[in-house]
């Protein structure tokens, strides 16, 4: 008899857990977050010219100009010519002054 009350017991144990919900499913990971878009006002960046060109000079530049990007364009030096709405372009001399300031 207590057999048989033990394994009415189990198989009434192993029907509750059957119909127990499942577990939740993780979260997925949280997106990360989108790309800050960037639009260059080279007005911003007018300061520049005439000056010699420093790290500090082309970050300020950058900052000032709203730009992602900073190019810096020596003389004679071949560049790409694709557009890019968020690069400030920076073009500079032979003695590394900044000639002008100019976006894209």
């Amino acid at each position: 008899m207590k057999t048989q009350s033990l394994l009415l017991t189990v198989a009434g144990a192993a029907l509750l857990a059957a119909c127990a919900a499942p577990a939740p499913a993780p979260a997925p990971a949280p997106a990360p977050p989108p790309e800050p878009v960037y639009q260059c006002n080279a007005d911003g960046a007018r300061f520049a010219v005439g000056q010699p060109l420093t790290p500090q000079l082309e970050a300020a530049a950058r900052v000032r100009a709203g730009a992602g990007v900073v190019r810096v364009l020596k003389p004679d030096e071949a560049a790409t010519t694709e557009l890019n709405g968020g690069r400030l372009n920076l073009d500079v001399d032979a003695r590394n002054r900044v000639t002008d300031v100019r976006c894209g």
